[in-house]
């Protein structure tokens, strides 16, 4: 499994409420939410971003409250993977029972810029910035973690292998 995309770059302590604000968590899909996503932070986010692209940010990220909607939101809008020094605890899970890849890499989350282009293998833990050449490591996703993703998120993969 691999993700390849250009980099939207954020600081630390980029918490829920700015990953989807909300007065937007009436919304019923993941498309509706995604129309929102990251705009208290980046406002042209939602104009920018392309199926694929990764956010990278710094510690702490997906802070706040434990709302499954901000993970939803980032997945829906597109992004393939976020990188970061390090994940709240409660995005982490919600984030892989939604289906979407995370990866701890403090290297990659202060070397990698904006704009640049990078590629992760998910089997490995490599993540390879395209751009300057660069190769960091990241945790490689466990089998059963890459299962629920590739299924679409936890709800999927037990709704699909008890068929």
């Amino acid at each position: 499994m691999e993700a390849r995309g250009h980099v939207f770059k954020y600081g630390e302590n980029v918490d829920t409420d700015v990953i989807i604000p909300a007065r937007y968590l009436n919304a019923t899909t993941g498309e509706e939410l995604a129309k929102h996503c990251m705009e208290d932070i980046d406002k042209d986010f939602v104009n920018k971003v392309h199926k694929g692209d990764i956010i990278v940010a710094r510690k702490n990220f997906g802070c706040g409250s434990s709302r499954e909607h901000a993970p939803l939101a980032i997945k829906s809008s597109g992004v393939s993977v976020v990188i970061a020094d390090t994940f709240a605890r409660i995005f982490y899970r919600n984030a892989i029972n939604i289906g979407l890849p995370i990866i701890e890499s403090p290297e990659a989350a202060e070397e990698i810029n904006e704009g640049d282009e990078v590629k992760v293998d998910f089997d490995t833990g490599i993540i390879t910035d395209i751009t300057t050449g660069k190769t960091y490591k990241g945790q490689a996703f466990p089998e059963f973690m890459q299962n629920i993703i590739n299924a679409g998120g936890l709800v999927n993969y037990v709704n699909n292998k008890n068929k």
